[in-house]
């Protein structure tokens, strides 16, 4: 499965569009990661903690966006954008959206 953010792909012609696949996931943050993630406010730097968390949720809504274009018959998705959204104080939303196409060379 080819999983892009360009409109086309060299070599290749899009033959069917399956229309709009979503994946996302909804994550609150561990009490303990926000203990760590405030003291590396006070010192500075990357919170690293909070990098891998957004990591782990950025891949699974990609598993997940590519999970419901493959049940179309997809064998790409194009156009893929990311939004992200708080849910709640401790807990945000991670999406990946795009769109299912059926290519050929």
């Amino acid at each position: 499965m080819i999983i892009t953010t360009t409109e086309t792909i060299p070599g290749k012609r899009v033959v069917k569009t399956f229309g709009l696949v979503r994946g996302n996931t909804i994550r609150a943050r561990p009490l303990s990661k926000d203990i760590l993630a405030a003291l590396r406010m006070i010192i500075g730097g990357e919170i690293s903690e909070y990098t891998k968390l957004m990591a782990e949720s950025r891949e699974q809504a990609i598993d997940r966006m590519k999970a419901e274009a493959e049940r179309f018959g997809a064998n790409a998705v194009i156009c893929v954008r990311f939004t992200t959204s708080m849910v709640s104080k401790t807990a945000a939303e991670m999406m990946a959206v795009g769109t299912a196409v059926r290519l050929e060379d």
